[in-house]
């Protein structure tokens, strides 16, 4: 997630250099003794360093929007996910904050985005019954609630199963001990995954503890675990049918160039600016052009 929202910080980056040229160009954005900076030069300096990248995106994201739908709700839906997988709207305004996204409205444009590019890539890819039915039974016919307390070596990890072992409380001393971020401030809780979604040490050991349990140390390629499991379930195919369609469809998923490839030749594109024609020319981000 983390990374993903960096991808999405450095989109939102070039994406809001392309209103700086909103007209008014000899209107002052900066006054100095030194001398002063109108919105043209601003413009044109922006062009010169973002603006293939910057024109790319919008022509990209122009095609997309005319071929495929993204609803409110499904925006609404990928950020609440995000928020959840963060931990609450503190860890969620720090994320944006951090990734250079400005607010929440941006982030909807960017999700937007992704969401375009999610569906032009799955458009048309198939899974069978057979395929889904292996991958729900491989990763999640089962699942495990759990927390555990991470930390980087064997001496430290068993101070604090001993701790454990004399009746010490596992969500302060994960919040004491742990050096995972995304589950520290939660006391160690991870929510509930299925098989394989977890490192191979860690997922054998989770799921042979029964609720309650708590395991001795387990070194990792993170560190030492000690994992505490809450609790055990088994899902219904049919509750986790479209989760699983939808990434069996990413595995299959084609590459977006390709998509937008065709597009872009259904599209009659020309651009006028001979800058940003030479510019998409040299950094082979090249879209089809023609000359008037």
């Amino acid at each position: 997630m983390k990374k993903w929202l960096v991808s999405l910080g450095l989109a939102a980056g070039v994406l809001s250099l392309s209103a700086c040229n909103s007209g008014a160009g000899s209107e002052k954005v900066v006054e100095s003794k030194a001398g002063d900076i109108t919105k043209d030069q601003f413009y044109n300096e922006l062009k010169a360093q973002y603006g293939d990248q910057v024109l790319k995106q919008m022509v990209d994201n122009k095609l997309l929007e005319k071929k495929y739908k993204v609803t409110d709700k499904e925006i609404n839906t990928e950020i609440d996910k995000i928020k959840k997988e963060l931990g609450g709207d503190d860890q969620f305004k720090q994320a944006l904050e951090q990734n250079g996204i400005k607010s929440e409205k941006d982030l909807k444009k960017l999700v937007k985005t992704q969401l375009l590019n999610k569906k032009a890539a799955t458009d048309g890819v198939k899974v069978s019954d057979k395929e889904m039915q292996k991958l729900f039974n491989d990763k999640y016919k089962e699942e495990v609630k759990a927390s555990h307390i991470l930390v980087d070596d064997k001496k430290t990890a068993d101070e604090v199963k001993a701790k454990l072992d004399k009746g010490g409380d596992f969500k302060k001393l994960a919040e004491q001990y742990s050096k995972d971020p995304g589950s520290k401030t939660k006391g160690g809780e991870l929510g509930y995954f299925g098989k394989g979604q977890m490192v191979p040490e860690f997922d054998k050991v989770a799921f042979k503890l029964k609720p309650g349990q708590v395991s001795d140390p387990i070194k990792t390629q993170f560190g030492y675990h000690i994992i505490k499991v809450e609790d055990k379930k088994s899902n219904k195919f049919e509750d986790k049918k479209k989760q699983i369609k939808e990434e069996l469809q990413q595995q299959k998923a084609k590459s977006t160039d390709e998509v937008i490839s065709k597009l872009q030749k259904d599209a009659d594109i020309k651009i006028n600016d001979k800058d940003l024609k030479d510019a998409l020319k040299k950094q082979d981000t090249q879209l089809p052009q023609q000359t008037q």
